[in-house]
């Protein structure tokens, strides 16, 4: 979160926004992930945030839901400094990015060499991001994933890819912790709302989604539903989900931090170069969240 008037980091509303998500029933947050804005922050902002996250929910009562610190460096050496930055400052886990810089050198054996040795030394367990998106096209297969899983420091995966085939493969090579089982402890997160249903029928641990910084109490309802297993009410559900899913998920994250400011009466905007969403543009896309809204009020 960021002052709009001034775009230094306001850790008094990133401590609020925490706090809100755990009540409502977050068991785990990310903090310089892609929605965080992690490339456009400092060293030391990146340390302020995850030290003040952690101070606030332990403050409040939170001190189980763990803490997630995107950690991504194109280079060993950097990496594994955020890492352990980021455990000096109080996260839990670290999600790192594949390296994606030099893009033709970036072989799968690289990618595996990447990930153990970071690994060897990261003082806090390291969690793979696919994210092709982000990373110049860089997709990682289940095959490379599953490989790297076998660290002992290598605790899981957030597939942001979308790819539920690919999900499915690596919970169940690594048997990651499910619904019905912790497993051995590795977790295979949906990286989308929009997946919320078929990461839980896929073997998955659970979904990590920007979504859930506007409707977290909905997108814990629809796994809660399925787990339960109350499938066909969840299907019907995520319907709804999805389509708030995909209205933040295209207007990216100046469209998050306008539903934020709409719905929950903050947000700011984001750092430059990403603008800040027009006004007539915003009507259109609040007005797409009307239900979504209607169902997280009333949860």
């Amino acid at each position: 979160m960021f002052d709009s008037k001034t775009e230094d980091v306001d850790l008094p509303t990133q401590q609020k926004h925490a706090v809100r998500l755990a009540k409502d029933g977050l068991v785990g947050l990310v903090v310089m992930g892609s929605n965080g804005e992690a490339v456009h922050l400092t060293p030391s902002e990146r340390t302020s945030i995850i030290k003040a996250t952690r101070s606030a929910l332990d403050e409040t009562g939170f001190k189980d839901v763990c803490v997630i610190a995107g950690c991504t460096e194109q280079s060993v050496r950097g990496t594994i400094a955020l890492t352990k930055d980021a455990a000096n400052a109080g996260a839990d886990h670290a999600m790192i990015l594949p390296p994606h810089y030099y893009r033709g050198f970036m072989s799968n054996d690289v990618i595996h060499d990447f990930y153990k040795h970071v690994a060897d030394e990261s003082p806090i367990p390291v969690m793979m991001y696919n994210y092709p998106g982000a990373v110049a096209g860089v997709d990682m297969d289940s095959d490379l994933m599953s490989r790297n899983a076998q660290h002992p420091n290598v605790k899981g995966a957030k597939f942001t890819c979308a790819n539920t085939g690919k999900l499915t493969r690596f919970a169940a090579a690594t048997n990651a912790i499910s619904s019905k089982s912790t497993g051995k402890g590795v977790l295979a997160a949906g990286g989308m709302a929009d997946m919320t249903v078929q990461t839980l029928v896929s073997g998955g641990s659970g979904v990590i989604a920007g979504t859930a910084n506007v409707i977290p109490k909905f997108c814990v309802q629809v796994w809660n539903l399925a787990a339960s297993g109350k499938l066909e009410e969840a299907i019907e559900k995520q319907k709804t989900l999805a389509h708030a899913d995909w209205v933040l998920g295209r207007s990216g994250i100046p469209g998050t931090k306008s539903a934020l400011v709409a719905f929950a009466g903050y947000g700011g905007v984001p750092r430059r170069p990403l603008p800040a969403m027009g006004k007539e543009a915003d009507v259109a896309h609040l007005k797409e969240l009307d239900e979504a809204f209607r169902i997280e009020r009333g949860l």
